[in-house]
């Protein structure tokens, strides 16, 4: 599904719209990229519009110097991270021009992306993990629910989409695996687990007939108007529950169990490449940012409890 156009558009004409449509058009058949990568790719692409529209410069003729000059504007504030997707914005879409041999010199190829940040994702220690999965209270629908939701991103790794976004068809508690649907459209198997596997035996039984109501939804996780979960609902379950966890909010977000999955795994010997195939990642450079954390999990262990450290 294509993303829509976004409020920085309505400052562009008719004619630079179109354009964008056609690059995004272009990048969703060729590449099939994910959804909020286009949303992103396009917003990028219109603010920048709207800069250079104030300069009388279409966005198809902007020259180096154009870019630079934005470029430096925009690092005032914005973090490296959406430093560097403007600068693969541009390279997309300058790119995609060059071939269609509607400009004859790519304007991004004397531009030297920023230095990246070392940041390491937020994660939850075992401790941590147990009490937040002990949260919800298990005597209601919904809080059936909710630790189920809970035990099955965690013991899976997903992301929120895939979680939310997981039917009925892709549940194989036989076989033990969750078949879902990552970015780019792109789907994959990943093991359940017992624990995981027993909770939505419990939701289907206890949970979701109640929270449905009669009602019909492909969706695995409901709501109890009947439809499917939604990414913000998502967001304040695990709010409330790391607040009765006693979690920090600062520490939680709906990624930090899949954040912990990968982390623990690699604590307890896990194959750095068998964690990339369970996180849907397409480069194993992007799971390699747990090494890391695992590494100082390590040294505060061997600290603490080493009689020479």
């Amino acid at each position: 599904m294509k993303p829509r156009p976004g409020p920085a558009e309505a400052a562009l004409p008719a004619a630079a719209r179109a354009e964008l449509d056609r690059f995004i058009d272009s990048l969703w058949l060729e590449h099939g990229l994910a959804r909020n990568t286009l949303s992103g790719y396009r917003s990028d692409l219109a603010l920048f519009a709207v800069w250079l529209s104030a300069r009388a410069t279409p966005l198809a003729q902007a020259q180096s110097s154009d870019l630079a000059a934005y470029l430096a504007e925009f690092s005032l504030r914005a973090r490296p991270a959406s430093q560097r997707r403007l600068l693969a914005s541009w390279r997309r879409y300058y790119r995609h021009l060059l071939a269609n041999r509607e400009i004859s010199i790519d304007p991004t190829l004397m531009l030297d992306p920023p230095l990246p940040a070392q940041r390491f994702p937020k994660t939850l220690s075992e401790a941590q993990v147990e009490a937040l999965l002990a949260a919800p209270d298990v005597h209601t629908p919904q809080g059936v629910r909710d630790r189920c939701m809970l035990e099955v991103l965690y013991a899976a790794g997903l992301r929120v989409s895939e979680l939310i976004g997981l039917k009925l068809f892709g549940v194989s508690l036989d076989q033990g695996v969750l078949r879902v649907m990552g970015k780019g459209s792109k789907e994959r198997l990943v093991p359940l687990g017992e624990i995981a596997a027993d909770w939505i035996v419990r939701y289907m039984r206890e949970g979701r007939p109640t929270l449905l109501a009669g009602r019909s939804c492909d969706e695995v996780f409901v709501t109890r108007f009947g439809r499917g979960m939604t990414r913000q609902m998502f967001w304040r379950i695990i709010k409330q529950n790391a607040l009765i966890a006693g979690i920090p909010a600062e520490r939680i977000s709906p990624h930090t169990l899949r954040h912990a999955f990968a982390t623990h795994l690699l604590n307890h010997g896990a194959d750095l490449r068998v964690v990339q195939l369970l996180l849907g990642h397409a480069d194993i450079s992007t799971t390699q940012v747990y090494t890391h954390v695992a590494r100082e999990r390590l040294k505060q262990l061997h600290a603490k409890h080493h009689p020479r450290a």
